[in-house]
């Protein structure tokens, strides 16, 4: 078989034999590029990792566990500590490093506005007080007086606690109709159909009052408002939330000037709307 190939060889051209020695010198290098390549390790896949997971300090805050309502009582129902982003804890939050007993010690207050669930307690919000929800709340000077009102005079039912209103006199004096003259404005509502007194165990006890309105009012428009429910009947006209930190209620620049007369078994009487 050799002599064969030796006598082929001596037969090809010369550019033939050379075009062969290219083609098994190629042949044998991918031979030995074949196996260098299946001797190698397989290649590892790099695997996505976990997301790394920022460390966050927290402080433990103390959150309501569910809604509580205006005059509503703080208990161990209600309250519970919760973890909070120590870079998220405000003024005013109640830590639990730095009061551990602080459910114990303001067991017992009372809201002064609603507290949803989940939402920390906040001091400022709540009030102490061993003789009523209404009085603790009500600031020195200020009286709080109920009205007589229904859906129609509360702006279709809308008007709620903390709202802000304006008092309108509807009267009839029998000649020209109906006349309607604003009272007061500016007034805060302290309670709507409801008030709080502590009857009993339960010393948070809500009991329902229809129709009644409880407003802030100042000893002078209690005294106009009195005599006013004598001449007519009065509506509540709700105001813009942001009235709320506008300066204090005042009476018309009208009811000021005139106040309101009454006549009553032929005395006329007048109470002065001036501040």
């Amino acid at each position: 078989m050799l002599k064969g190939f030796e006598a082929r060889g001596k037969n090809m051209r010369p550019i033939q034999l050379v075009i062969l020695l290219v083609a098994l010198g190629a042949a044998g290098g991918a031979g030995l590029l074949a196996m260098k390549i299946s001797d190698r390790p397989p290649v590892e896949q790099p695997v996505a990792g976990q997301p790394v997971v920022p460390n966050i300090e927290t402080e433990e805050v103390l959150v309501a566990s569910q809604n509580v309502s205006i005059g509503g009582g703080l208990s161990d129902l209600n309250v519970k500590w919760a973890e909070w982003p120590k870079s998220g804890v405000a003024e005013g939050y109640v830590v639990r490093s730095q009061r551990p007993d602080a459910v114990s010690e303001m067991k017992g207050m009372l809201a002064r506005a609603p507290i949803l669930a989940g939402e920390p307690i906040r001091e400022a919000r709540l009030v102490r007080s061993d003789r009523g929800f209404l009085s603790a709340i009500l600031p020195s000077g200020m009286r709080a007086v109920a009205v007589p009102v229904n859906v129609a005079s509360t702006a279709g039912g809308f008007v709620l606690p903390e709202d802000r209103v304006d008092i309108m006199l509807v009267s009839n004096d029998g000649k020209s109709g109906p006349n309607v003259k604003v009272l007061l404005s500016n007034i805060r509502v302290l309670a709507i159909d409801q008030k709080v007194e502590q009857t009993g165990e339960d010393k948070n006890a809500t009991i329902v009052a229809q129709n009644t309105a409880t407003l802030e009012l100042t000893p002078d428009q209690t005294q106009l408002v009195l005599q006013a429910q004598q001449m007519g009947n009065l509506s509540l006209v709700l105001r813009s939330i942001a009235d709320a930190n506008a300066p204090a209620a005042e009476a018309s620049e009208e009811r000021k000037a005139r106040g309101v007369s009454m006549v009553k078994f032929g005395v006329v009487s007048r109470v002065s709307g001036q501040q």
